[in-house]
């Protein structure tokens, strides 16, 4: 393989494209509230392991030198911390944080020497496509993939684990199977879920696509943040019954128990890598088009040479919100009840550079789109007295953030 050259230039506002246009059927995207990534084509696949020395082999041309400039690798990590994966190095990168944008060309160095950045984003915005109301599938059909009765009774049986003293917690998730009349547009899914879930981290990265409202841990140099969640609740559609519905999560010792554990865990984790770490001393509720979360910022910082974001994400994934606690009975229990495989549902989502910067969301409110087909899950978190049936119907309010925005006729 010819030597890499990743070059990085400033865009001028007017030049910086639309990050989603940009991203299309099969681009990368890593995206919050206008900041973020988007990138087309491939520069190079690399598996978990060798990326970091791969990213620093790469020759570098970038005068701007801060957090996302000079060559980015994307992954969709799985659920299972051993399982295989690769990430993406794309060849065409732009970026935007909050002071402006930029473009990274990635490939054989003759080729990027002379490229013309301003015209490789528009040429990839083109490739791109706008996606139309009017093209995709006409019918749907949708199903679970295990009845729901059974599904109740597994979490009757993992509760009554709970409360023998084997594990303080398990998730156990269902899978929901769409399949349409015709291929599923990747690129009209991210617009709906831009526009109803507007504060969530929308990604894609190799046909796993999602809005996710959970930030797992970011690295921005020595300062370290993340934004567990734990604790769920459907939303009623009504301000007034939404208020009560939010006192009431702040007010209920089973959530807040479920929650205190996904962010004890999270502390005494990123604590290991730090010179100090905090959190917000009260969560706070965070609401979505469909549900409320409870949520606790947590940030610190790092521990000097600091941890990479990867370092930290093999550290933090599984947390207690996507697995349980103790883990690794947790993912013993997960194993045996609830007979699916998550493969990159609740794992992590999201972009490292050459110097170990990053940030990944949990891989949650996401769908695997093949063509016609969308596998969707979710998952809740169970404590020794959590309800079966409340616990399906706060599965099903989860789904419908992504059923919502694919099973449109």
């Amino acid at each position: 393989m010819a030597p890499l050259l990743a070059r990085t230039w400033a865009l001028d506002p007017d030049q910086v494209p639309d990050l989603l246009r940009l991203a299309g059927e099969d681009g990368v995207l890593f995206a919050r509230e206008g900041r973020g990534f988007a990138g087309r084509g491939v520069a190079q696949r690399v598996g978990r392991a060798q990326v970091e020395g791969a990213l620093v082999g790469i020759e570098l041309d970038d005068p701007l030198d801060r957090p996302g400039t000079g060559p980015v690798a994307f992954a969709a990590l799985p659920f299972l911390p051993d399982a295989p994966t690769e990430l993406v190095v794309p060849e065409l990168l732009v970026g935007i944080d909050a002071e402006g944008g930029w473009a990274t060309l990635v490939g054989p160095a003759d080729e990027v020497a002379d490229a013309d950045p301003i015209a490789a984003v528009a040429e990839a915005v083109a490739a791109g496509g706008r996606p139309s109301p009017a093209d995709g599938p006409s019918s749907f059909h949708v199903e679970a993939s295990r009845p729901p009765a059974d599904w109740q009774a597994a979490v009757a049986r993992a509760t009554a684990r709970i409360r023998a003293g084997e594990l303080d917690k398990v998730v156990l998730a269902r899978e929901v199977v769409v399949r349409a009349d015709a291929d599923l547009s990747i690129a009209t899914l991210l617009l709906r879920l831009s526009q109803h879930h507007p504060a969530c981290y929308l990604y894609l990265v190799d046909g796993y696509c999602g809005a996710s409202p959970e930030l797992l841990v970011a690295r921005h140099d020595d300062v370290v943040t993340a934004q567990p969640m734990a604790g769920t609740k459907p939303r009623r559609g009504d301000p007034d019954a939404d208020a009560v519905l939010a006192a009431e999560l702040l007010a209920s010792p089973t959530y807040r128990r479920e929650h205190q554990v996904t962010i004890d865990v999270v502390h005494d984790t990123l604590l290991g890598f730090s010179s100090y770490v905090d959190y917000e001393p009260e969560p706070s509720v965070v609401p979505l088009a469909n549900v409320v979360h409870l949520a606790t910022r947590v940030e610190g910082r790092l521990s000097h040479p600091p941890a990479s974001i990867l370092e930290l994400v093999s550290a933090l994934h599984p947390t207690p919100a996507v697995c349980g606690r103790p883990r690794e009975a947790a993912l013993a229990v997960i194993a045996e009840l609830e007979e699916l495989d998550r493969g990159r549902y609740a794992g992590a989502v999201g972009w490292v550079d050459r110097r170990g910067n990053g940030a990944f969301a949990v891989g949650i409110r996401g769908a695997e789109v093949r063509g016609p087909t969308a596998r969707v899950i979710a998952g809740n978190g169970m404590v020794g007295d959590s309800d079966p049936p409340t616990e399906l119907i706060e599965t099903r309010a989860k789904l419908q953030a992504m059923l919502s925005a694919i099973v449109r006729p």
